[in-house]
Formats: C-alpha cells, structure tokens, sequence
C-alpha cells in the first residue's frame, strides 16, 4: 500500500466489531489451553456462498496454527467414514452452507472433562459498515501507516 505511507490507513479482511474480539480470543484460548484441547471450527453462510471455508474461518484458523506451531498440513477439513482417531495436533474445520445466514463462526476447544466454545453469529450485514465507521473514526489523526481492527479496538 503506496499511499499508506503518506495517509494513515486500517486494512482488515472483516470489520466486524466482535469478529475482531473472536480473533482476539481465539489466540489468548490457544495460547493458554495449548495441544491439549482439541480445536475445531465450524462456520455457516447462506447457501450462495461459493468459497469453503470462508476467509473468517480461514483467518480463525491460521491464529490457531500460528499459535499451535503447525502448517496447514495439520488441518482436516470434515470427516467421513472410518477415519481413525483424531490426532493430536490435527484442526478440523466444517463448513455449513445453506437459507439466508449472513455469518456464524464457532471455535471448539475440547479439552478432558470440559470444552470452551468461542461463537459470533453476524444477523445483519450493517455490522460490517458500523465496524467500517468505527476503523474510519479512530483512524483519524493517526500517524501514516497500516493498521488493523486489532489496533482500532485496542487488542494488537
């Protein structure tokens, strides 16, 4: 980005508010619970979606591998069939498609005896422009450069 170097700019892949909170989580639960809890994610969209899993899923996904230490090797992408047990540092992601949903993003962290699930479900689009709007306000003043709803929200 050229002109970043001159103006100051907030670049993210999705402005949701919460969205930016379950980034934010998802990396201090992988952090803290570590390879002992299984993780899993699972998204849903409304049936015209044509990409699987979506770029929230997929960015969920990569803080969990960032922080687990693991490439994209480690990921299984559902399950069918006999499929052995699950190993250890493997990372499921399931992709539900179908109706009008805008956008539900769940991380799974299944431990023993207990699991945490993480969940953001987006009902209306509008959450993004408020989000937009939010980034554009707190951007204001700043100095040149790239930032991120992270740093707009206070997580980076």
């Amino acid at each position: 980005m050229k002109i970043a170097a001159r103006v100051p700019c907030v670049w993210s892949g999705n402005f949701s508010v919460g969205i930016n909170l379950l980034f934010a989580l998802t990396r201090r639960a992988s952090r803290a619970l570590g390879d002992d809890f299984d993780a899993e994610v699972i998204e849903m969209h409304h049936r015209m979606k044509v990409d699987a899993p979506s770029g929230t899923a997929s960015r969920l996904l990569e803080i969990i591998l960032e922080e687990r230490k693991l490439d994209r090797g480690a990921l299984r992408h559902g399950r069918e069939g006999i499929t052995g047990e699950r190993g250890r540092s493997e990372v499921g992601v399931h992709s539900l498609r179908g109706g009008d949903v805008v956008g539900d993003h769940t991380v799974v962290f299944a431990g023993p005896g207990e699991r945490l699930e993480l969940t953001h479900r987006a009902s209306d689009r509008a959450v993004f422009a408020t989000g937009a709007l939010r980034a554009a306000q707190w951007v204001v003043g700043r100095k040149p450069g790239v930032y991120d709803m992270q740093d707009v929200l206070g997580l980076a």
